[in-house]
């Protein structure tokens, strides 16, 4: 894909892009210059139509998994044991569960990792992570399931007061 230079290094551009596609997918809505605009939509439909396109790829399966038990404070539980030399050593102990979980299909798990590569990692107001990766596959591809594009818009909101630079809202739909 060529871009529109923005001015910018590519490094500088690829990072500006990417962040501008990564605030785009968590908020719903950036306000931009009208260029920046355009760059991010064609990047971000791309993106979001790959999710859409793999949204229902998934299976459900039963899962076996060991976890360490843990105590009422949070501890985990460790028990004595002996080794074959005879020297005591601590070990956690384990339970194990089954339980159903969501497990993609290859290429679901290849649009993933594609979106992971480009979309930063954030973090809320807490300072938790926030995964949008998850949020672009969970909660955005099945509202736009039924659609066959044009996933976010475009509109002008006039001059930037300071360099009269055109502006724009980018928003999803």
């Amino acid at each position: 894909m060529s871009y529109r230079k923005l001015g910018r290094t590519a490094d500088q551009r690829k990072a500006m892009l990417r962040s501008l596609v990564t605030a785009l997918l968590a908020n719903g809505r950036i306000v931009t210059t009208e260029t920046r605009a355009k760059e991010v939509q064609s990047i971000a439909e791309n993106i979001i139509a790959s999710a859409v396109k793999e949204a229902d790829n998934f299976e459900s399966k039963q899962v076996t998994f060991s976890k360490a038990k843990v105590n009422s404070r949070g501890k985990y539980i460790t028990i004595s044991k002996k080794s074959k030399n005879g020297k005591d050593y601590t070990v956690r102990e384990r339970e194990t569960k089954t339980e159903l979980r969501r497990v993609d299909n290859p290429s679901r798990l290849a649009a993933r990792r594609r979106a992971i590569s480009y979309v930063y990692n954030i973090k809320d107001k807490d300072g938790k992570n926030v995964k949008v990766v998850n949020k672009l596959f969970d909660e955005i591809a099945p509202n736009y399931k039924e659609r066959k594009g044009g996933y976010t818009r475009i509109v002008k909101i006039g001059p930037r007061r300071g360099d009269a630079a055109p502006m724009a809202i980018l928003e999803m739909v």
